[in-house]
């Protein structure tokens, strides 16, 4: 192992190539040990692991906890009642600042039995299989960027390394949003391991804030044959609130609201009493989140003899393209070139959240996408290249190595 003076001189020598020659020697590595990697991916497939499925989860959990130890990490568990336990691992640095944060989560939306009809497989130039995608993958080159930046600075991380995997990302975070915020926080910056958009590979340096609301309205009921007009019907109401509720839809900001599910009624043949539409919502801007709110609280009945009760609320912020953001989109982008001169990282925004929404709302430095390449999240034809797995786990090691360096 080597001791701190040649750990410092390491890293000094890493900061003046500006990452070239560690992003390389990491490559290296990374190239030599795809078959290592590919074993590890498809162990963690194998470990099904739906976010309603506590036990399968921890099942996981504790697979990833002895996986970490085993190199090095100190392994604290959270305990969860209604999911699977989350998980952290801190692995010590030569330098003594604050960590960089890897964040990432292991539940899938996929139930327990989807193996049977998506066995993980290799073939064609990816890898398939429930969870490859979104996002096991990015759980292997967690493992596998920390392992070779180790061996490349002989034994000793440049600077502390902090995994955060969560098990409630896919059903809104609500028991891990906290601990997230705690530790990005006390984190230098965050790497989200989620995978990158779309077979471009591209990063995300913005992600839409996502809310939900629930408008119920609650009418009169009354035969519709015999008293008709001694009703008043809720679904009439939330016909007329739905239509109100769509024109907040602005596309040239970045708001969309979405009326998904409506309910009401009993009988064809009796006035509606309560009827409730579930609206998605997404925006841009965090200031867009409150004009929303605003917006919902304020809606007023048409019928005055109908009543209305407003549920929910943005539950994830926007991530939005700040200037934090995009200095790490810029650094990502040196050590792809560094790499290969034809690795040109490209950045995309979504309308989908992730868990790095959290942390760049508290203006926390964050790079989301930085997981597989390849298609198919939540759907049969989940699957990742396999090309791309070496130099984007160069890429991570790299931005571990050189994030701090300003």
């Amino acid at each position: 192992m080597k001791t701190g003076k040649a750990v410092a001189k390491a890293m000094s020598a890493r900061n003046e190539n500006s990452g070239e020659e560690l992003v390389r020697a990491v490559l290296r590595l990374i190239e030599s040990r795809q078959k290592e990697m590919l074993h590890d991916l498809q162990g963690l497939v194998e470990f099904e692991s739906p976010s309603s499925d506590k036990a399968a989860v921890d099942l996981l959990g504790a697979h990833l906890g002895r996986e970490f130890a085993d190199m090095g990490g100190e392994v604290t568990v959270y305990s969860v009642v209604a999911f699977g336990d989350h998980l952290r691992v801190d692995f010590a640095g030569a330098a003594k600042t604050k960590p960089v944060l890897l964040l990432g989560h292991f539940d899938t939306v996929w139930e327990i039995g989807t193996l049977k009809t998506m066995p993980f497989k290799v073939e064609k130039g990816r890898a398939w299989g429930p969870g490859v995608y979104d996002m096991k993958l990015g759980i292997v080159m967690m493992m596998h960027a920390i392992r070779a930046l180790r061996e490349v600075f002989g034994g000793v991380l440049p600077y502390p390394v902090r995994v955060w995997l969560v098990t409630d990302e896919e059903v809104g975070s609500d028991s891990s949003r906290k601990i997230t915020e705690q530790l990005a926080k006390d984190s230098a910056a965050v790497f989200v391991l989620e995978p990158s958009q779309g077979l471009e590979g591209a990063v995300k340096t913005w992600r839409k804030g996502v809310g939900s609301y629930t408008v119920r309205v609650l009418g009169k009921a009354s035969h519709s044959g015999v008293d008709f007009d001694k009703g008043e019907s809720a679904i009439l109401e939330l016909a007329k609130q739905i239509t109100k509720i769509a024109e907040f839809t602005d596309l040239k900001r970045g708001i969309t609201v979405n009326p998904g599910v409506i309910s009401g009624g009993t009988r064809v043949n009796v006035v509606a009493a309560e009827a409730s539409v579930a609206v998605d919502v997404r925006v841009e801007k965090l200031k867009d989140a409150a004009l929303i709110e605003k917006k919902f609280r304020g809606l007023k009945p048409f019928n005055k003899k109908c009543k209305l009760e407003i549920e929910g609320g943005i539950n994830r912020p926007p991530m939005e393209r700040s200037e934090k953001v995009l200095k790490l989109y810029r650094r990502a982008s040196e050590l792809a070139r560094e790499i290969d001169k034809n690795f040109v990282l490209k950045e995309k925004g979504t309308g989908g959240g992730s868990d790095g929404n959290f942390t760049a709302a508290l203006g926390i430095p964050t790079l989301d996408g930085l997981g597989a390449v390849g298609e198919g999240a939540h759907a049969v034809h989940e699957s990742a290249l396999l090309s791309e797995i070496p130099r984007r786990t160069a890429l991570l090691a790299g931005l571990i190595g050189t994030a701090l360096n300003d």
